[in-house]
C-alpha cells in the first residue's frame, strides 16, 4: 500500500499495489497515478489488471535506471487510470528477472491483458520513451 496525492485535488489517497478496480481518489473521484513495486512474491497479482502495464526492471547501482525513473513516474501521472507501471528491483527479485529474460537493465516490459507486447532494454529520452509506451499501450 502506497500513499498518492491525487493530481486534481491534492487530497492522500492509499493506493494498494494489487486491486480489481482502478485506484480513484477518494475525495473528488479522479483517476489516480499507479506505481507499485512488485516482488517475486505478488509479482502476478499486482501486474494483473484491465490497464496496460509497463514493468520496470531496474536495481539501485544503475545509473540508466535513474534516468528512467523520473520519467516512468510523470507517464504515471500523466496517464492515471490509463497505465500501471510496476517497478522490480532485479537483485532483489531473481525469479521475475529470470521470466523476463533480463540480462540488461533496465529492461521495461509492455504487457496488456497480462502478455508482453513490447520491451525496451536500456534507457531512452524522456520522449522516444512516452512515444514508446504510447504506440504499444493503445
Amino acid at each position: 500500500m502506497s500513499i498518492v496525492s491525487c493530481v486534481s485535488c491534492g487530497a492522500k489517497n492509499r493506493v494498494p499495489a494489487a486491486a480489481s478496480g482502478l485506484p480513484r481518489c477518494a475525495k473528488c473521484k479522479a483517476d489516480l497515478p499507479w506505481l507499485v513495486e512488485g516482488t517475486d512474491r505478488d509479482f502476478d497479482a499486482v501486474a494483473a489488471t484491465k490497464v496496460p502495464v509497463v514493468v520496470d526492471l531496474w536495481a539501485p547501482w544503475c545509473g540508466p535506471c535513474h534516468m528512467v525513473a523520473p520519467v516512468l513516474e510523470k507517464l504515471s501521472r500523466e496517464r492515471a487510470g490509463r497505465l500501471k507501471v510496476v517497478k522490480v528491483n532485479v537483485d532483489d527479485n531473481r525469479e521475475v528477472q529470470a521470466r523476463f529474460g533480463a540480462m540488461s537493465i533496465p529492461t521495461l516490459v509492455l504487457l496488456r491483458d497480462g502478455r508482453e507486447v513490447s520491451r525496451q532494454v536500456g534507457a531512452l529520452p524522456a520522449r522516444e520513451l512516452e512515444r514508446w509506451v504510447d504506440q504499444h499501450s493503445a
